[in-house]
């Protein structure tokens, strides 16, 4: 990825773009009763061009120079690929570009947000990666399976536990043959690390404990 560059400009306006999302993360609303949604389209990778290695990657910087049809995509796929090689800088700065360019309405900005959270997460960065998954849900029409497990997680790192005991209720009241046995995390959450699934046995012991009442 030799190519990729950026300017200190657009570092210095993205870096103030990442600490307002992080704020934002200080409060969540509470959880909905039910998360039937499978939200396939936004929780999955962003992909403009198939490959993982550094002719893909100039391609894919072919196609932001150009701003091609799918030169989003291709910012998106690009950050995931400097971020997971640990140029989380030049990541984060691309992502944040990228969101600031997408309108509030657009259909990629979520998975973008979903993406986005996963690489901050496993970056060290809990409280930014619930920045972005808290507003992967805001607004929107639908409720997403995939976000009462994946903001617990972040919640119980963050040492947010009632909120993340609350939030994993709602993946038991959803799907309660599913969430009320660990046992099942790697069939449930195939792409998580181990860690992450021992985190979330935590958020579970926790709720068994304790169940919160609902509403």
């Amino acid at each position: 990825m030799t190519r990729y560059s950026w300017p200190m400009s657009g570092l210095v306006l993205c870096g103030l773009l990442l600490a307002a999302t992080t704020v934002s993360a200080q409060s969540l609303p509470a959880p909905a009763e039910f998360y039937f949604d499978e939200d396939a389209r936004v929780a999955t990778p962003v992909v403009a061009i198939a490959g993982d290695d550094e002719a893909t990657y100039a391609r894919l910087q072919t196609l932001i120079d150009r701003n091609a049809r799918n030169a989003d995509q291709a910012r998106a796929q690009l950050a995931h690929a400097l971020m997971r090689s640990g140029r989380t800088g030049t990541g984060r700065a691309l992502y944040d570009q990228l969101l600031a360019g997408l309108s509030p309405r657009s259909t990629l900005r979520a998975q973008v947000q979903w993406n986005y959270g996963w690489d901050l997460y496993r970056d060290g960065a809990p409280d930014a990666a619930l920045a972005q998954w808290a507003q992967a849900v805001d607004g929107r029409l639908v409720r997403p399976a995939w976000a009462p497990p994946t903001l617990a997680l972040a919640l119980w790192r963050l040492d947010r536990k009632p909120e993340a005991v609350r939030w994993y209720a709602a993946a038991v009241r959803t799907e309660p043959q599913l969430w009320s046995d660990p046992a099942r995390f790697p069939q449930l959450l195939p792409d998580w690390r181990d860690a992450d699934r021992a985190v979330l046995a935590e958020v579970f012991a926790a709720w068994r404990a304790d169940p919160p009442a609902w509403p």
